[in-house]
């Protein structure tokens, strides 16, 4: 801190804390930079008096500054403790988790073996039980093997305190599988009964279907030689008449043949003279087709000659828009620039008046806002 700056020392770090917890501690600083300004009477009407009102101003500010950045440092001091403090509890906590594992994990092995123990005697004994459930549909060979598994299980120390549990089990599920066996076996002799009695009444129908099969097909040859006898003596009627027939059709052939001989010579002379006819006429429409053509294309080349003349004129009339519209858009971006700047300036009038009123000189508020302006000065901007 300089004492051409501000009006008062700031209170030492080692003391602040003690100035700043006290009641009105800073009381002795206010009173200091008070007595500075109370005996401050510069002459308003000089440039050097106002000069001298901007410094003092300035300085009142550097005092306000220096005492504010002391209690801030303290202030950010006081809260680094509740960081250390938390640090060192955690490091306690820790450390004194990490002690009770070491301590318990004898006896959480322990319990993890009794735990492991007890759940493969149950899981032994779930075994058992689940032998005798869900037997529906399971063949009497599946279930004879279930119970020659079951009776050879056997029992005894090494079962420990789930001896018992487990007799109980075995017990339960032998008997009822054995049941189930005997049920099962007795469903299967059922079936088998009744499968033969079904392939027996299958073999006897089949016997019958097959008997009036050959009955049926005995029949059908039967009636198929009538059949084929009686359409025989058909075919032979119907070729005897196809003779009669024949005679007769080629009779009225030639007499029709002579007519038609004489029909389509009359009708080659006409055709020859409509030919004729034809030619004329195409040739007739030919010419006129010519001349039409020649005339569409004159008139196609008038056409093209007086568009072009148009879309010159176009080009030329669109030309002239185009640079008038440049013209106009030059002069209203000057405008805006002319305007822009005017603003900035009145703007920048504002500020320089507000500076100096806070106590500046017109040079470092001129200075202040040049520098601002070019963006010099950081987190500081003009809004214009």
């Amino acid at each position: 801190m300089s004492a051409t700056t501000e009006l008062a020392v700031a209170p030492p770090q080692e003391t602040a804390l003690a100035v700043f917890t006290a009641e009105k501690g800073l009381e002795p600083w206010l009173q200091q930079i008070r007595t500075e300004i109370d005996g401050f009477t510069p002459d308003i009407s000089t440039r050097k008096g106002r000069d001298a009102i901007a410094s003092m101003a300035y300085k009142v500010a550097r005092s306000k500054t220096a005492l504010d950045d002391v209690g801030k440092k303290l202030v950010a001091d006081l809260k680094e403790v509740p960081k250390k403090i938390d640090a060192e509890r955690k490091r306690v906590r820790d450390t004194l988790e990490a002690w009770q594992e070491e301590v318990r994990r004898p006896l959480n092995e322990w319990q993890a073996a009794e735990d492991a123990r007890i759940d493969r005697h149950n899981s032994a004994i779930e075994k058992i039980r689940l032998t005798a459930i869900d037997l529906d549909g399971i063949t009497a060979e599946d279930l004879a093997d279930r119970v020659a598994q079951l009776e050879a299980i056997a029992l005894g120390e090494g079962w420990e305190e789930f001896e018992a549990e487990a007799a109980r089990g075995k017990d339960k599920a032998l008997v009822i599988l054995r049941a189930a066996l005997t049920a099962r076996r007795q469903y299967e002799a059922d079936q088998a009964a009744l499968a033969r009695r079904r392939a027996e009444d299958e073999l006897r129908e089949q016997q019958e279907r097959e008997a009036r099969i050959a009955r049926e097909a005995e029949e059908r040859a039967l009636r198929e030689a009538e059949q084929r006898a009686q359409a025989e003596r058909e075919a032979a009627a119907r070729r005897e008449q196809e003779l009669i027939d024949s005679a007769a059709n080629a009779k009225r052939a030639a007499e029709k043949a002579a007519a038609d001989a004489e029909a389509a010579a009359e009708l080659q002379r006409r055709q020859l003279k409509l030919q004729a006819e034809q030619a004329q006429l195409a040739a007739e429409q030919a010419e006129a087709s010519r001349l039409a053509a020649e005339q569409r294309a004159e008139q196609a080349r008038v056409a093209t000659e007086q568009r072009a003349i148009q879309a010159a004129e176009d080009a030329r009339l669109a030309e002239i828009k185009r640079q008038n519209d440049a013209a106009d858009e030059n002069i209203r971006q000057a405008a805006l620039r002319e305007a822009d700047i005017e603003h900035k300036k009145a703007i920048n009038r504002k500020a320089l008046e507000a500076f100096v009123i806070g106590g500046m000189t017109e040079e470092c508020a001129k200075q202040a806002i040049t520098l601002i302006a070019q963006r010099k000065i950081p987190a500081i901007s003009i809004q214009y």
